[in-house]
């Protein structure tokens, strides 16, 4: 086998799983955000009391460091990005957790 094949056969196989793991996570991400009580605050495509996640995505589009930023984020709380209602902080979730968050939000909080 060439190289370049062996790296093109690389890439797409670890875009095919990306894909497949995408899709529970988004599930998990769902029940993580329902569980925390984030759904009471936000919703996927309006604003409730703070943005809407869809929102939040396009904020950060194109952000190197917006995974980071939005876990960050969700950890600490805060107020005075989206307006001054404060946003309470989830201190007990695990770096793993707030990560798997903030990729769903990033991602517009799909369904799927």
């Amino acid at each position: 086998m060439s190289m370049k094949y062996m790296i093109a056969l690389s890439v797409t196989g670890a875009a095919l799983l990306g894909t497949s793991a995408h899709a529970l996570d988004a599930a998990a991400a769902k029940a993580l955000a329902a569980k925390s009580a984030c759904l009471a605050c936000h919703a996927v495509d309006r604003k409730l009391v703070g943005p809407a996640y869809q929102d939040v995505a396009a904020k950060h589009k194109g952000q190197a460091d917006a995974l980071e930023k939005v876990a960050a984020r969700i950890k600490s709380g805060g107020s005075g990005m989206y307006g001054p209602v404060p946003m309470p902080p989830q201190p007990n979730l695990k770096d793993d957790e707030l990560k798997l968050l903030a990729a769903w939000v990033l991602a517009g909080a799909p369904d799927k």
